[in-house]
């Protein structure tokens, strides 16, 4: 098999670091471009809760540096890698949804949530999905946002790649990530040539919410993993490049 290049918008911390191993380990070349960078805001979440919703493993590190205590609430991870945070934390992990998805979460607790109290704390990007869910299932919502995801200064080289015609695949985690390439392109003055060379490109996504938003963009969509998690994702982008 040629060399593959493969984008990956990754935070730039070990998560990025992971994610160019995993692919050197496929047989493929990872072309890193972090597209997200935390803020922190300092909030922390409320105590009151019958339900505590953690949804990232930068929540939760940044939960775990506080005096927060989740006390007698329930406490729920969205997936497998924030469950294994939250336990390196020191806080026990009640639910994990058999479906790592917003909408797998509230599938998993709606018939349980009349009149309770549901804290969800999480960046300034989730998905209204659980918001909505939990409100609809009957629950009072409170959102804490605990950090915001701002594009890191000099990103874009996957989409100056993309515009060459030098990249056969990107891997994209998120809406905000798709958001942010193209963001980085426009910068970059070659936004259209950027998204030419994703026609001729694989194009994966966590999640059918990132590939909405691709495709309000005019990104034709390839595959979307089987499960949200950036190894299936890479997994099965490489597998479709082969």
């Amino acid at each position: 098999m040629r060399d593959l290049s493969v984008a990956v918008f990754r935070p730039d911390d070990e998560r990025l670091a992971d994610a160019v191993e995993l692919l050197d380990s496929l047989g493929a070349t990872a072309v890193p471009d972090p597209m997200l960078a935390v803020d922190p805001t300092d909030a922390i979440p409320r105590t009151d809760a019958d339900y505590v919703v953690l949804t990232s493993k930068t929540g939760v590190e940044l939960v775990a540096e506080t005096d927060w205590e989740p006390g007698e609430a329930t406490v729920c991870a969205i997936g497998p890698k924030t469950a294994d945070a939250i336990r390196a934390a020191g806080y026990e992990v009640d639910i994990v949804p058999d479906e790592y998805t917003s909408s797998g979460l509230v599938a998993e607790l709606e018939s349980d949530l009349d009149s309770a109290r549901v804290e969800v704390a999480r960046s300034d990007h989730g998905s209204p999905v659980l918001l909505d869910g939990f409100e609809a299932a009957g629950a009072y919502v409170h959102e804490t946002v605990l950090y915001r995801l701002v594009r890191p200064e000099g990103s874009g080289e996957s989409a100056e790649r993309a515009a060459a015609g030098d990249l056969d695949a990107a891997c994209f985690t998120s809406s905000l990530t798709v958001e942010h390439f193209l963001e980085a392109a426009a910068e970059r003055d070659v936004r259209a040539d950027a998204l030419a060379g994703l026609e001729d490109a694989t194009v994966g996504v966590i999640g059918e919410p990132t590939r909405e938003t691709a495709a309000e963009f005019g990104i034709d969509v390839d595959l979307v993993a089987s499960e949200a998690t950036f190894d299936a994702l890479a997994r099965e982008t490489v597998d479709v490049l082969s």
